[in-house]
């Protein structure tokens, strides 16, 4: 049983886990990194990059056999992809199928730039940030992460 996504790419489907779609172009390698998958994981795990999109455009996908996702992982995927979606596949169905929501303030998630912030110091402070129009801004120093730059970096 294989998926023909477009184009003669042909990706196989997983029996049970999670299906990340619609992530922005290049950083399905993010967002690996974010779920800590790496070399020697024993997951069986599915990447496409850079793959035509049913929505138009390109995107990246990634597929993780026997794992769902937990709230916080969403969360921070939605950071790096904020149009992707979620599918949890159970017997080779979607069992559940919803988009990431970019959370409205980020805690503990973001680490902040600015070297000097209370959050990069010995203190016991999480870092805040809202969400803001060009970017992320801490909540202590006012440190903009703006759309520009990599937001994967901070994670």
């Amino acid at each position: 049983m294989v998926r023909a996504i477009s184009d003669g790419i042909v990706i196989s489907p997983i029996k049970n886990g999670t299906v990340i779609d619609h992530i922005t172009p290049g950083e399905g390698l993010t967002v690996l990194r974010i779920l800590g998958i790496r070399d020697g994981t024993n997951v069986t795990v599915i990447v496409a990059s850079n793959v035509p999109s049913s929505r138009g455009g390109r995107k990246d996908m990634v597929k993780i056999e026997n794992r769902e996702l937990l709230k916080d992982e969403v969360d921070k995927i939605a950071l790096v992809a904020p149009d992707a979606t979620i599918s949890i596949i159970r017997n080779f169905k979607v069992s559940v199928k919803k988009p990431v929501e970019v959370p409205k303030q980020i805690i503990g998630v973001i680490k902040c730039p600015n070297p000097n912030c209370i959050t990069n110091t010995k203190e016991p402070v999480q870092s805040r940030f809202v969400v803001h129009p060009r970017g992320f801004r801490c909540q202590y120093c006012d440190s903009l992460i703006s759309c520009e730059m990599d937001i994967g970096d901070y994670i």
